[in-house]
């Protein structure tokens, strides 16, 4: 009685060479070569389908596009890709992990706290999430003209002024994307000095509806409900100035999303996954890491779709050498 109880309970749980974690070009590109490898891969694509690429509007720098694309069409040709091999693409968030530790372990996984998987290798493709000022001011007008993605949001600030903060590429081009459709553009950056790459300040400068202030962060946010001005500071003479604007887009970088494996896989300070030399390897058997979780020096799409490949061919060989 007791065998067959715990036979029809093994028999509800999933069983798969490949789970894929994630949905942005690092986990769609493993996807194609898992699936072109006989892999059978299933992919849980979180809550956000596609990734951050999906909040871009024009990508001009992936290989491929001469004309170039935006964002949302790029995943979904990479979504209809990956499934012409037979991914399986489910909608679905990881909510707890068990990573075995023996070479040729079974990994234990929950989905949506309830359905449970095992998989005999797991690529992590998770990517990072925009990271925001802290301030109470800021906290409480989340939605009412503080945003963090100046694509999706912009268009509500057409011909109005806006504020960006940053200093890096991502601050440059949400700059110079909000340049197009808002009447002036006002980039504080706390340093003095701009931390983006040199075609990216050079667009910047060239755009003349773009004003860069140095020294100077976001004291407060003002407003009641929605976004009413700012209140900068200058980090050097202490002087304050009120900014009317509409709108205040925060660029200043991202947050791996590896809460979930903490304690688990190896990960350095700031929570990215730490990868052995070259490879996509953790530093658990038949673990792999992909895409923006684990780099955070390109984060560029065409690196973690490599990367992406890189992970799909180290769980191939994996398990090639098991066999």
């Amino acid at each position: 009685m007791l065998q067959t109880i715990l036979e029809k309970m093994s028999d509800t749980i999933e069983k798969i060479k490949c789970l894929i974690i994630g949905s942005g070009p690092a986990g769609y590109t493993a996807a194609i070569y898992a699936a072109r490898a006989d892999m059978k891969p299933v992919m849980y694509t979180g809550m956000q389908m596609g990734g951050q690429l999906t909040t871009t509007t024009e990508v001009d720098n992936f290989p491929g596009y001469a004309e170039g694309t935006d964002g949302t069409a790029m995943m979904t040709d990479l979504q209809k890709q990956a499934e012409r091999f037979g991914t399986e693409v489910r909608f679905g968030m990881v909510t707890k992990v068990d990573l075995s530790k023996e070479v040729g372990g079974i990994h234990k996984i929950i989905v949506d706290e309830s359905k449970e998987i095992e998989a005999e290798t797991v690529i992590i493709s998770t990517g990072a999430t925009a990271k925001y000022l802290g301030l109470e001011s800021e906290q409480r007008l989340i939605g009412g003209g503080v945003s963090a993605c100046a694509t999706c949001d912009g268009f509500f600030y057409k011909g109005q002024d806006v504020i960006v903060v940053g200093a890096g590429d991502t601050a440059a081009e949400e700059a110079t994307y909000l340049a197009n459709i808002c009447k002036k553009v006002t980039l504080l950056v706390r340093k003095d000095y701009m931390r983006a790459s040199k075609a990216m300040q050079h667009r910047v400068n060239k755009t003349e509806n773009i004003e860069v202030l140095y020294n100077t962060e976001i004291d407060e946010v003002l407003g009641d409900n929605v976004v009413e001005g700012v209140r900068a500071i200058n980090n050097k003479t202490k002087e304050t100035t009120n900014i009317p604007v509409t709108g205040v887009f925060i660029a200043i970088g991202h947050k791996p999303n590896s809460d979930l494996f903490k304690g688990v896989l190896d990960m350095d300070e700031t929570g990215y996954l730490i990868t052995k030399g070259k490879s996509s390897k953790t530093n658990l058997p038949g673990v792999f890491a992909a895409g923006d979780i684990q780099d955070k020096e390109y984060r560029q799409a065409v690196t973690a779709a490599g990367s992406g490949c890189m992970a799909a061919l180290d769980a191939e060989r994996y398990l090639g050498a098991l066999e």
